[in-house]
């Protein structure tokens, strides 16, 4: 650029540069790699975009990808698999959320509406005090602790194999959760849990102090670090070596629908009926939001009829 042409106004600046021609599958890459994420979120993330995601949009350069392209890309997927549906479309809008930050795009072409929604498709079904108690009590004795700690406590599977003897304070009645295992990849990794809210104390409720007592004198090492149900080869057990153990229990008790996850959900339909509020609640489960511990205090709005009852007793029209 001369002198003279800055004096005479000639010089006028370049163009900007035209978006990279950066493909979906290339982006996808430097975007999941530059997320400060857990292990096991990373690795489901992974699986999504193999799965379902750069099949789809590989190929495609990001600028040229239309809202045509993902609204007959959603129809394409099983819609009886609701959860996998709704997580594929929130990681794809959330790359190309990045992609707009990132000024290759000019927007986001999402635009469906309930799209990233969970629909819930398995019916949950509370199970009652007595077939808690007998899924329990089906299971092998160094394992009925676990059934009673995801129903009482409401603890996840992932928080009750990563227990050990440090994190229990019989005296107190207090579990102390500090951390989790997830299996991403297959392997074993321990973590802090999914948000900060996970790091909580959770009391036992006092009928069930005894059994951990007990399973702490006979089951667990007297090493602070000694896990409370170690695989049989030692480490923390895998979900599915559990599982197998769970479903011929819940089958033998009759019911066969009740996930173990499930009772994580029962213990919180148990703590709304007796009374905790929704700050107790999300504070006992260990969720960073009141919408997931909102649905409990719903769950529970059977004890309706029951309040119903005891007002016309009061009245004396019982």
């Amino acid at each position: 650029m001369r002198h003279a042409e800055l004096l005479e106004y000639r010089w006028k600046p370049a163009p900007p540069a035209e978006p990279e021609n950066i493909t979906f599958a290339v982006y996808a890459v430097r975007w999941l790699a530059e997320r400060e994420i857990k292990p096991r979120t990373r690795s489901e993330y992974q699986r999504f975009l193999d799965r379902r995601l750069v099949p789809a949009f590989g190929s495609a350069q990001l600028r040229l990808i239309q809202s045509s392209d993902v609204r007959d890309w959603y129809r394409s997927l099983d819609p009886s698999r609701p959860t996998e549906r709704a997580h594929s479309y929130q990681l794809l809008s959330a790359i190309l959320n990045g992609a707009v930050l990132d000024e290759l795009v000019d927007v986001n072409p999402f635009r469906i509406k309930g799209a990233a929604v969970v629909r819930r498709a398995h019916k949950i079904e509370p199970a009652s005090v007595a077939e808690l108690d007998a899924i329990a009590h089906a299971m092998p004795e160094r394992l009925q602790l676990a059934v009673l700690l995801g129903g009482w406590l409401a603890l996840r599977y992932g928080e009750i194999a990563e227990l050990r003897r440090k994190d229990v304070d019989v005296r107190r009645g207090v579990v102390r959760v500090r951390r989790g295992v997830t299996w991403p990849n297959g392997f074993a990794t321990i973590g802090t849990p999914k948000s900060m809210a996970g790091i909580r104390d959770v009391h036992i409720p006092p009928h069930v102090i005894g059994t951990v007592s007990a399973h702490l004198d006979r089951y667990t090492g007297p090493v602070p670090d000694a896990l409370l149900f170690p695989a049989a080869r030692g480490g923390n057990m895998h979900p599915r070596t559990f599982g197998k153990l769970y479903d011929k229990a819940r089958n033998e008790v009759g019911r066969p629908d009740l996930r173990f996850h499930d009772l994580r959900h029962t213990g919180a339909v148990m703590a709304a009926r007796a009374g905790a509020t929704l700050a107790e609640l999300q504070a006992r489960l260990g969720h960073s939001t009141a919408a997931a511990a909102m649905r409990y205090q719903h769950a529970s709005s059977d004890r309706d009829a029951e309040i119903a009852r005891r007002l016309s007793e009061s009245a004396g029209r019982g």
